[in-house]
């Protein structure tokens, strides 16, 4: 059948607000053309982010029901655990209230001013976090992701060669651990292949250096093996998932993406010393180690989750309907990311808008004109986001300037996304006319999240 079908029921909706476009330009302009400042009634395609916006089934909503609120060894937590050990394989799991505070308390122990960090490409938060503690968040990303619209099985992957010169110049002493990001958040939402995580796996051991993944999409990951690897073929997602995870040291996660949850996260080491000072951390700054910041409730969630994710009904659903979006921008001729990753379409304001050059932001440009044409969220990735050392001030052009449209999981319906093309291909239609922006005021740190613009 070539009709795309949700592999789910709707149980219950939310109304969605629609606007007019003269009031979309006052409302944009009031929050400083800064979309993440507007009001969420304000928006009727919310593409900002696929963090915490998911649609729970009603197995997590029963198990919500089901959360044990006490304080210390909750039946909850025992759930959670079992769920992280079952896929993850780790031996001690650090809870915490999202993937930002898993990062912040990893890193709080473990990098210092003059470290170095490789991974394939850092995104915010991880590379924010990093930077506080004076480490160096250095991106590696293979030749083919330098292409955005190369047909290439595994965008994601780390350059082997380049990891290997960096350990060699920096040492063991100097690199406190080597990352991975599956699948590659700020590249694309491209995957990584199981020989790439290998070969990474293989030079940081050698080396004696920890390796850790972030997992957020792992199980888009996982799926993307089993579609594209060879021998992967006929093994289960759940296996590949757990083959993923049993070459690392250790891991990061957000559970609002590749979980369903709304809020959440952990971290997990097989270092009993390490894990005994994340704890002593945790209490202080999230809470007792069977909760970590979260409710029992959203333990039950995720518990639910991790194991509904891993359902290949499911996984070839998620990323036939995000390809569909990109096949057919790119038959209209809009530049985009491709091939299409799993959780996100990544639209390539550089080649949509040539007229505007990287320090007036074509990302933010682009992102500001989706939401006048048709009320649609989405988000820079590019020269706003990363293109500020935050130690100096100096600006300097990103590698790309791309529009992440993230997809929520189990939210939207064919007809949302059709709407979607049609916005973005009447956008394209005008786009010589659309103007760069400057930045009025921003903070010296994820200035995405809180700067003012204005039109040139």
């Amino acid at each position: 059948m070539k009709t795309i079908v949700e592999p789910f029921k709707i149980k219950m909706v939310e109304p969605i607000k629609a606007t007019t476009a003269e009031e979309r330009d006052g409302m944009i302009a009031a929050a400083h053309y800064n979309l993440f400042k507007l009001r969420a009634e304000d928006v009727f395609i919310d593409l900002l982010t696929d963090s915490g916006t998911s649609a729970m089934s009603a197995e997590a909503w029963a198990g919500i029901m089901r959360g044990d609120e006490s304080y210390a060894g909750a039946r909850s937590w025992y759930r959670f655990e079992d769920a992280v050990k079952d896929i993850f394989g780790f031996q001690y799991i650090i809870p915490a209230h999202q993937g930002r505070a898993a990062e912040r308390i990893l890193f709080s122990l473990t990098v210092k001013a003059g470290n170095v960090i490789p991974n394939n490409t850092h995104f915010d938060t991880t590379k924010a976090n990093i930077e506080f503690f004076g480490g160096k968040a250095v991106d590696i990303p293979c030749p083919e992701a330098r292409q955005l619209d190369l047909d290439h099985p595994f965008k994601g992957n780390m350059e082997i060669s380049a990891l290997e010169k960096l350990v060699a110049e920096h040492g063991r002493e100097n690199i406190p651990m080597i990352m991975l990001t599956i699948t590659n958040n700020s590249g694309g939402g491209q995957p990584v292949s199981m020989a790439n995580i290998k070969d990474v796996s293989r030079i940081a051991r050698a080396a004696g250096i920890p390796f850790y993944i972030d997992a957020c999409r792992f199980a888009e990951n996982a799926y993307f093996i089993k579609q594209r690897e060879a021998g992967y073929e006929n093994v289960a997602a759940i296996d590949i998932a757990r083959e993923i995870f049993s070459h690392a040291d250790g891991c990061t996660m957000s559970a609002k993406k590749d979980a369903f949850a709304n809020i959440g996260g952990f971290l997990c080491t097989n270092d009993a010393q390490l894990a005994e000072r994340e704890t002593n951390i945790l209490i202080l700054t999230e809470g007792f180690p069977t909760y970590g910041g979260l409710a029992g409730r959203d333990l039950e969630a995720i518990a639910v989750g991790l194991h509904e994710i891993l359902d290949e009904h499911y996984l070839h659903y998620r990323l036939l309907s995000t390809s569909y979006v990109v096949t057919h921008l790119k038959d209209a001729g809009v530049p985009v990311v491709y091939p299409a990753g799993g959780h996100a379409v990544y639209i390539d304001a550089q080649r949509f808008l040539p007229h505007i050059p990287p320090l007036q932001y074509p990302g933010q440009s682009l992102s500001v004109e989706l939401y006048r044409e048709a009320g649609i969220r989405g988000v820079e990735i590019g020269t706003v986001m990363f293109g500020s050392d935050p130690h100096t001030g100096k600006e300097t052009p990103a590698h790309w300037d791309l529009v992440r449209l993230a997809i929520p999981r189990r939210v939207y319906t064919q007809s949302h996304m059709d709407y979607v093309v049609e916005a973005i291909g009447n956008v394209w239609e005008r786009r010589e006319a659309i103007r760069g922006m400057r930045i009025v005021e921003a903070p010296a740190v994820l200035r995405h999240f809180s700067a003012k613009f204005d039109w040139l």
